[in-house]
């Protein structure tokens, strides 16, 4: 009797999990491409007007072959960390962030900050943008809450968050929180009660407090590296990691650091610094929990002539073991990487490789990471990617 009834058990459970397999779309990336912005050999930045930028949704069945499935021609930017898109948990809709346009000023061109925040209906065959919203200035890195109800996007021009209430796809502006700084990213706590917000220009990491919609910045910062770009928490909230950029955000031939902030104590607190090579910006934490990967430009965008100038970037990847930091090794990469991130599963690292315009494919085995030596070729220069968590 305990045998039968154990095998229905199991049988059953075989059911719902094949049934569950069936209904579940393929793990996806969506890519934000600029094409306002390139560099020349001197380093020097090249404007363009907007028209050609674009939004893409990438099937990930395949991490050695992904398939662009849709493009959506949303103008986006490159100039802010490259987490200024992400996906809701259950890969409904997406929010982008348009942080800078180009404008013609006389018979120049010249970047001014924006305020777009577009929803995206991923379940739309294909894919569309169903709303624009206004936001403040500048918006840029932004994250969706687990519970897939609320969105934060850092506004840096404006020195705020803006707050978005989610129901379904449905999508709208409920607060502006003033920071009294510029703001770059921002990225909830698992639990959904707190979040950490970097203060660029300030060297500082910001705590809130996240009560149903109502968020509040606590007024405690935390001091970390120079110029947080970036910041990441673990799968299980005891740890944060911020991407310390240096130099204002651009390379400049000296190392920088990797913050680690323990969030398990009260007050949190930074307890390490890992050093890394020049101007990390691309950071993502496995879904596993068990190694980070830290993307540093190191010069590639910069003039070739310059004694820190290297053709290709890295990225770093850390071994996380509790609230224990190690650097395992660097991985070259492509030209100007930016955007990082792991499949759900975390059997695979995609990296965006900027003036390349493809994506570094990196296998994952433990904590053990090495180049596939295959790339993913994209209709544009990447400059933010994220992935659906499941």
């Amino acid at each position: 009797m305990i045998l039968r009834g154990t095998m229905g058990i199991f049988a059953a459970t075989a059911v719902l999990a094949f049934n569950t397999i069936v209904v579940q779309a393929a793990p996806f990336m969506i890519v934000g491409n600029d094409e306002k912005l390139a560099f020349d050999d001197s380093g020097k930045a090249i404007l363009s007007l907007p028209g050609k930028d674009s939004v893409l949704i990438v099937d990930l069945a395949n991490p050695l072959s992904p398939k662009i499935i849709a493009n959506l021609q949303l103008k986006n930017s490159v100039v802010g960390p490259p987490v200024n898109l992400d996906i809701d948990p259950t890969g409904s809709i997406a929010i982008v962030a348009d942080s800078i346009d180009v404008i013609k000023d006389g018979e120049t061109l010249k970047s001014v900050p924006d305020d777009k925040i577009y929803v995206i209906d991923l379940k739309a065959k294909p894919a569309k943008l169903i709303a624009t919203l206004t936001g403040d200035k500048q918006p840029s890195g932004l994250s969706i809450n687990p519970a897939g109800t609320l969105a934060l996007v850092a506004n840096r021009a404006g020195k705020s968050i803006t707050v978005l209430s989610i129901k379904g796809t449905d999508v709208k502006v409920i607060d502006t929180v003033a920071m009294g700084e510029e703001i770059s990213h921002v990225v909830f706590t698992p639990d959904g009660k707190h979040a950490l917000a970097t203060k660029f220009a300030g060297h500082k990491i910001a705590l809130l407090d996240v009560a149903g919609d109502k968020v509040t910045y606590t007024k405690q910062d935390l001091p970390v590296g120079l110029w947080p770009y970036n910041v990441a928490v673990a799968p299980n909230g005891s740890i944060a990691l911020t991407a310390d950029n240096g130099n204002n955000g651009t390379s400049d031939g000296n190392v920088d650091t990797v913050s680690v902030i323990d969030l398990s104590v009260q007050p949190p607190r930074v307890i390490d610094h890992i050093t890394v090579p020049d101007s990390p910006e691309g950071l993502a934490i496995s879904p596993k929990g068990n190694i980070a990967a830290v993307i540093d430009a190191t010069g590639s965008n910069k003039d070739h002539k310059a004694f820190f100038y290297h053709r290709n970037g890295v990225a770093t990847i850390l071994r996380v073991d509790g609230k224990k930091v190690t650097k395992l090794k660097d991985i070259e990469v492509g030209a100007l990487p930016e955007a990082v991130c792991f499949t759900p599963d975390g059997r695979y690292l995609l990296v965006g490789n900027y003036m390349d315009r493809d994506f570094s494919i990196l296998r994952v085995n433990g904590t053990n990471v090495t180049d596939t030596g295959k790339r993913f070729k994209v209709p544009g220069q990447p400059g933010s990617a994220r992935c659906s968590s499941h």
